[in-house]
């Protein structure tokens, strides 16, 4: 699909792109969300038989990825919220059209690829 304006084959979203993202978000949210649940039911009875050193170590590695999918969660969340007000699509910086190809990849992206480049230049 070429976008009428820009003449950008990846510009445009059909509501086939738009419900096929939608789904794959959800999904993303389900698992999220399950993954979450089992690494905090995983670490409570770990917590009390702390004294072993291999323990404490499972337990950090079970607190990292519960911050990693948390920090997904909220992509994902926030990506469906830009989806039900209409702004999905549009990055957050310069406000133009996130490439559909990008979007594909990673649905819950903030930013097109120049903006995320040079957001991570910057760290």
């Amino acid at each position: 699909m070429v976008n009428q304006i820009t003449g950008d084959r990846n510009a445009a979203l059909s509501a086939e792109d738009l419900a096929a993202l939608r789904e794959n978000l959800h999904e993303q949210l389900l698992f999220r969300r399950e993954q979450l649940q089992q690494l905090t039911v995983a670490a409570l009875p770990r917590a009390e038989a702390l004294p072993d050193r291999r323990a404490a170590g499972r337990i950090e590695v079970r607190v990292k990825l519960a911050a990693s999918a948390r920090m997904v969660l909220a992509d994902v969340e926030a990506a469906l919220a830009r989806m039900d007000d209409g702004d999905f699509g549009t990055c957050r910086l310069c406000r133009r059209t996130i490439d559909r190809d990008r979007l594909m990849i990673v649905p819950q992206a903030r930013y097109c690829a120049r903006c995320q480049q040079v957001k991570e230049a910057r760290r």
